[in-house]
């Protein structure tokens, strides 16, 4: 479907910018709407990889070209974010003349060292991306839970996976550009996922951002609010909670009752 032409394909070129914009605005609200009946699997997969990260499991993702630097925003956000280890959410990618070579896929996935605790997800719009599908051939051999996000039903990738996140996302405005829509439901599927997965595992704490890391003056005054707000104590006594405790939120607010 992503080299389907777009049903107004043929005007396009005509449209004023304002014209051609309103256009892409209109499809990328079709897409996210398109996650909405796809809201329980997503919440499935979610459980399941908690429960793996749980047990010691680490969260891998696999993806070629624009999905490959999808991954790897997501799963640079993680420890900052929710203050976990470097390597527990993990990307692995290739570059678009590498996509055709499932061996590469397999060879990724055994040098990340993916078994039987850990997760796989492999992120293909067309869900034939040959270097995907060797990674999750490699990780489900090796017992881990598979995941494929894809936006095309039925594809080999979805065929490997434990669980299959498929949402149509529909023709692209420029027919086979899947950095658009396709990537744009990938990123906010990831979203989900690793936000999710870590509020279950209890690295956020009423929306707030505990395990946040505060390498920065921004982040540093983060923490301080957050100390603040979910102890009742000063600004002033939660930056001095936090210089005690070497910046870790979570240790600072264990040093108080939280509200």
């Amino acid at each position: 479907m992503s080299e389907t032409l777009h049903p107004r394909a043929d005007e396009l070129d005509g449209l004023t910018t304002l014209e051609f914009l309103e256009v892409m605005h209109a499809e990328d609200a079709n897409a996210v709407a398109a996650m909405r009946p796809r809201l329980a699997s997503i919440a499935t997969a979610v459980e399941a990889i908690a429960e793996r990260l749980r047990s010691g499991g680490r969260l891998h993702y696999f993806g070629v070209g624009s999905s490959g630097l999808i991954a790897k925003l997501d799963a640079a956000e993680c420890p900052a974010t929710f203050g976990v280890e470097g390597d527990l959410v993990q990307a692995h990618s290739a570059d678009d003349p590498q996509e055709d070579d499932p061996d590469l896929g397999r060879d990724a996935a055994r040098e990340g060292g993916v078994g039987p605790r850990d997760v796989a997800v492999g992120l293909s719009a067309s869900g034939r991306s040959a270097y995907v599908v060797g990674a999750l051939e490699h990780a489900r051999a090796n017992g881990a839970l598979t995941v494929a996000i894809t936006s095309h039903p039925g594809s080999p990738a979805a065929a490997l996976a434990d669980m299959a996140i498929e949402v149509v996302s529909g023709p692209e405005v420029i027919a086979g550009s899947t950095r658009l829509k396709a990537g744009t439901v990938q990123k906010l599927v990831l979203n989900m996922l690793s936000t999710a997965v870590f509020t279950r595992l209890g690295r956020t704490h009423r929306g707030r951002m505990v395990g946040v890391i505060a390498s920065n003056e921004k982040l540093r005054a983060r923490a301080a609010r957050i100390v603040a707000d979910l102890s009742g104590v000063s600004l002033e006594e939660a930056r001095r909670r936090l210089d005690d405790t070497g910046g870790d939120v979570r240790a600072a607010l264990d040093g108080a009752n939280r509200r």
